[in-house]
C-alpha cells in the first residue's frame, strides 16, 4: 500500500517485501513512557515486523518498536497500547495476545494509551492491519517476558529453568510445587539479559487463555459509567474555545471581514484569521476567520455574526453533476492499461454476444458521531495537544511544520475517539488547535460542528466505471474490460495527481479474482475539486460494486444462477499471479499474504450453503444478492436478501456473510466489526452522497446525509468466521465491499431493476 507523508513524499511498499523480527531491547524507558513505570519494574520494548518503508514511521527503514510491557514489583502488569482506539478493538486485542503469551491474569493488567513518537514505529490506525502487523511482536514480547522470569525464578531457587513454568502470575516450580508471584521476580528478571527470539517457545494453541477467546473491551465500564474520556471531555487551565468559518469552497481565501456584530456576543472574546494553506492541502488548516470565546455556545454564535466576503477560487465552477458526466464520457474512451492479460480488444472485434454497463458512486462522508475536535496549548515553543486521532505522528508532523517547531517538541496524547472511518487520520483541526493557541496566547479548544464536519471533509472519491464483456456460447466471459476514473487520494499532497495510484487501484481492481484468458483493466485521470481522503475500505466501495454488480449482469445475461457463474468465473483454487500487475498487496509482503483464489471461493461457498441459496422460497418482490472480494487479506463473501414494496421501499430481512481473516483473536470484537461493517455498507448503499453546486459542498448534516438507523439494519445479520490458523487478518474494513453489491444484486432478482449508480434512493423501483 502507498502512504503518503505530507512534508517528505510518498513511501512505497512492493509486492516482494520481507518480513524480518528485531530483537527485544531491554532498556529504562522512564524518559519515554513518564510515569508509567515504577522502580525496579521489569520494562521491555516489543520488536515489531518490519513490513518495508511506507509502513515505517518516518518511511524509511526503521524496526517498528509496538509497545511496552512492564511487570510492577507489585506484579502490575502494564501494557501501553501504541494504536487509536476508536471502537475497533486494538486497545483489547494486542495486550491480551501479550497477557496471553506472559499468561497473565488479565485481571491484574492495566493499559497504558501511548503519545506519539517515532520510537512506537508506525502509528497510523487504519487499513486493518494491527492484528495482522503485530500479532507475531505481541506474542514474542509476551513469551520473552516469560521466560526471563522463568530465569529469575530458576536462580532464587537454585533449580534448571526447565524445571519451572508460568502458572496465571506466577512461576512454579514443578516438582516442590513451590510458587514466586511476577511482582516479586520483576527486579530479578531486570538484571537479566533478554532472550534471543530462537530461545522463546510459544504457548500451543490448546493453552491460550485468551487468544481467540471472546472478550469484552477493556474499556467497557468506562464507556457505560461515564468516566470514558473522549476529545471533548478534555480540559485544560485557562483555555478558550474556537470555532472557525471556514472557506465554503475548496482553496478559496478571505477578501474581507466585518466582526463588529460578532464581537458583541456575550462571551466572544476575539476574532482571529487563519492563512489560507499553501497547495497541496495535505493536512493543513483550510484557512479562514477563528471565533474565539469563553465557551462553545458563544463561539459558535459570534461566528453567525460574521460578515465574509470570500474569493472562491478555481474550484468554485465545479458543480458535481457536470463533474459525472465528464468522468463517464472519459471511461468511453481508451486509457492507460493497469493490468493487462491476452487480448480483449481481438475478442471483441469477432462480434458475438457482447455486454456493456457503466456504474458510479459518488463522493461519501465519513459521517463519525464525534465531531472533529482537538485542544493544543503553546507554551515556551512547545505544543501539549489532546485529540482523538488515527495518526498521532502526522498531528505531529503537521503542527512542527505550521508553527516551525521541532518535531519533539510536539506532544499528542489520543483519548478515545468516537467513531472515526477514516476521517481522524486526516489531523487539519489539530493543527487549527496549535496555530490559534499560538496566536492568542493560552490553550485553545477547537470544536467543530457536523455541519463543518461535512462540508470541509476529506471525501472517499466519486468514481466512473465502464465495463465490458463478450460472452461465449457457454456463458461464460471470453473477454473482460473495466475502465475507471477517480480523482486520487494522492491529489491531496500533489496537486497534480490524477491517476489512481496502485494501492488504491489494488483494492478490487488490478486484483481482479477472476479466470478469464482476456483481460484489461485501465484507468484514466480524474481531477480532485474538493480534499479526498481515506473512508473505510476506501477505493474497494466502488470497484468491487463495479465488478461484482456486473459479473451478476452477465450471469442474468448467459441465462445462468449467479453463484454458479461467480463461481466459474473464479475459476480452480490457485495463488492469484500479479507478477506482472503493480500490486501493493495492503501494504503486506505478497509471498506471505497473496491472493488465494480458493479461500475467496470457500467463503462463497459457505454462505451461500448458510443463506440456502437456491433452496429457500422467497416471497413476491423478494431476491437474493451474491458477492465477494478480497480485502485487507482477508476473504469475505456476503448474500443479501431483500423485499421490495409495491411502493418501492426496501426491506432487508437478512444478511448472510462470512469471513475468513486467519487466526480470529477476539471473536466477539470481529463479530461486532463485521456486523458493523454490513449496517456501514448498506447505508453507503441506500441514500449517502455528497455533491457540490458551484464549488460548495450541497450537504450540511444527516437530514440531508442520511446514516441508516436501526430502523434501516437488517433484521437478521449473520457472520460465520472460517476456523482456520493462517496469520490472522483485517476485519474491520473487509466486510463493507461486498454487501454493497450483493443488496444490488438482490433488488435486481426482486424487481428486475439494475442498481448501477449510488445511492439507491435515486432509483425508481417500481
Amino acid at each position: 500500500m502507498k502512504t503518503y507523508d505530507p512534508f517528505g513524499g510518498a513511501g512505497e511498499t512492493g509486492r516482494g517485501g520481507t518480513v524480518s523480527q528485531n530483537r527485544i531491547d531491554l532498556a529504562s524507558r522512564r524518559d519515554f513512557l513518564g510515569t508509567a513505570f515504577s522502580a525496579g519494574a521489569l520494562v521491555l520494548g516489543a520488536g515489531a515486523a518490519r513490513i518495508g518503508a511506507a509502513e515505517t514511521a518516518d518511511n524509511g527503514p526503521a524496526w517498528q518498536p509496538s509497545v511496552y510491557l512492564g511487570i510492577e514489583t507489585d506484579g502490575s502488569v502494564i501494557i501501553v497500547a501504541h494504536r487509536s482506539e476508536m471502537g475497533q478493538g486494538p486497545r483489547t486485542a494486542l495486550p491480551r495476545v501479550v497477557a496471553d503469551e506472559l499468561d497473565a491474569d488479565w485481571k491484574r493488567v492495566r493499559i497504558e494509551q501511548a503519545i506519539a513518537d517515532t520510537r512506537y514505529g508506525r502509528q497510523d490506525t487504519d487499513g486493518s492491519k494491527s492484528i495482522r502487523d503485530f500479532f507475531g511482536p505481541m506474542r514474542e514480547a509476551g513469551a520473552t517476558a516469560r521466560l526471563m522470569l522463568i530465569r529469575a525464578a530458576a536462580r532464587k531457587w537454585d533449580v534448571p529453568p526447565a524445571e519451572c513454568e508460568a502458572d496465571l502470575h506466577t512461576i512454579v516450580h514443578r516438582s516442590t510445587g513451590r510458587r514466586l508471584g511476577y511482582g516479586e521476580l520483576a527486579t530479578a528478571a531486570a538484571q537479566l539479559p533478554v532472550p534471543k527470539k530462537e530461545e522463546l517457545q510459544f504457548k500451543p494453541k490448546a493453552s491460550w487463555r485468551y487468544i481467540g477467546k471472546a472478550a469484552a473491551s477493556y474499556d467497557i465500564a468506562a464507556l457505560c459509567n461515564g468516566k470514558a474520556v473522549f476529545g471533548m471531555d478534555v480540559r485544560m487551565d485557562g483555555m478558550v474555545y474556537a470555532s472557525i468559518e471556514h472557506p465554503p469552497v475548496f482553496g478559496g481565501k478571505v477578501k474581507s471581514c466585518d466582526d463588529a456584530e460578532a464581537l458583541k456576543v456575550p462571551g466572544v472574546l476575539q476574532i482571529v484569521a487563519i492563512d489560507p494553506f499553501k497547495p497541496p492541502a495535505a493536512f493543513q488548516p483550510l484557512g479562514g476567520i477563528a471565533v474565539i470565546a469563553e465557551n462553545t455556545w458563544a463561539a459558535f454564535q459570534g461566528r453567525k455574526k460574521l460578515k465574509i466576503v470570500w474569493d472562491h477560487g478555481p474550484n468554485e465552477t465545479y458543480n458535481s453533476g457536470q463533474y459525472k458526466q465528464e468522468l463517464r464520457d472519459s471511461v468511453h474512451k481508451p486509457v492507460r492499461a493497469v493490468r493487462n492479460e491476452g487480448d480483449v480488444d481481438a475478442v471483441f472485434a469477432k462480434g458475438g454476444k457482447i455486454v456493456e454497463a457503466d456504474y458510479y458512486v459518488p463522493l461519501l462522508a465519513q459521517a463519525p458521531m464525534e465531531p472533529m475536535v482537538a485542544v493544543a496549548e503553546f507554551r515556551d515553543g512547545k505544543v501539549t495537544a489532546w485529540t482523538p486521532v488515527q495518526n498521532p505522528q502526522w498531528a505531529q508532523d503537521i503542527i512542527s511544520s505550521q508553527l516551525g517547531i521541532a518535531k519533539q517538541d510536539v506532544t499528542c496524547h489520543v483519548p478515545l475517539l468516537g467513531g472515526a472511518f477514516g476521517r481522524k487520520d486526516k489531523p487539519d483541526f489539530v493543527a487549527e488547535a496549535a496555530v490559534l493557541s499560538k496566536k492568542v496566547g493560552r490553550p485553545v479548544k477547537v470544536v467543530w460542528t457536523q455541519e463543518d464536519h461535512f462540508r470541509f471533509g476529506y471525501y472517499n472519491a466519486v468514481c466512473a466505471m465502464y465495463m465490458k464483456a463478450s460472452l461465449g456460447q457457454d456463458g461464460r466471459p471470453t473477454a473482460w474490460l473495466q475502465r475507471s476514473a477517480f480523482p486520487p487520494i494522492p491529489s491531496t499532497f500533489d496537486v497534480n495527481a490524477v491517476l489512481g495510484d496502485p494501492g488504491h487501484l489494488g483494492q478490487g481492481w488490478t486484483d481482479l479474482p477472476f479466470d478469464i484468458p482476456n483481460l484489461r483493466c485501465e484507468n484514466g485521470p480524474a481531477k480532485a475539486h474538493v480534499r479526498i481522503g481515506w473512508m473505510r475500505s476506501v477505493a474497494s466501495i466502488y470497484q468491487v460494486f463495479g465488478v461484482q454488480s456486473f459479473a451478476d449482469e452477465l450471469a442474468h445475461a448467459a441465462g445462468r444462477d449467479p453463484l454458479e457463474s461467480l463461481l466459474d468465473l473464479f475459476g480452480k483454487p490457485r495463488l492469484l499471479n500479479l507478477k506482472d500487475t503493480t500490486y501493493q498487496n495492503f501494504g503486506a509482503p505478497y509471498d506471505a499474504y497473496p491472493v488465494d483464489i480458493g479461500r475467496l471461493r470457500h467463503v462463497t461457498e459457505l454462505v451461500a450453503a448458510k443463506a440456502g441459496w437456491g433452496k429457500r422460497k422467497l416471497g413476491k418482490r423478494s431476491g437474493l444478492g451474491i458477492a465477494a472480494n478480497q480485502n485487507s487479506n482477508s476473504y469475505v463473501a456476503t448474500v443479501v436478501e431483500v423485499q421490495v414494496s409495491d411502493d418501492g421501499r426496501i426491506h432487508i430481512p437478512r444478511v448472510d456473510i462470512a469471513v475468513d481473516a486467519g487466526l480470529i483473536v477476539n471473536p466477539d470484537m470481529a463479530r461486532a466489526q463485521v456486523e458493523g461493517a454490513v449496517v456501514f455498507a448498506i447505508s453507503i448503499a441506500r441514500g449517502e452522497e455528497i455533491t457540490a453546486t458551484n464549488g460548495a459542498i450541497d450537504q450540511s448534516n444527516y437530514h440531508d446525509y442520511p446514516i441508516d438507523g436501526i430502523g434501516e439494519a437488517p433484521y437478521q445479520t449473520n457472520v460465520y468466521f472460517v476456523d482456520s490458523d493462517a496469520p490472522p487478518t483485517g476485519v474491520a474494513e473487509p466486510g463493507v465491499p461486498p454487501v454493497i453489491p450483493a443488496l444490488c444484486n438482490a433488488i435486481f432478482a426482486a424487481t428486475g431493476k439494475r442498481i448501477r449508480d449510488l445511492p439507491i434512493g435515486k432509483q425508481k423501483l417500481v
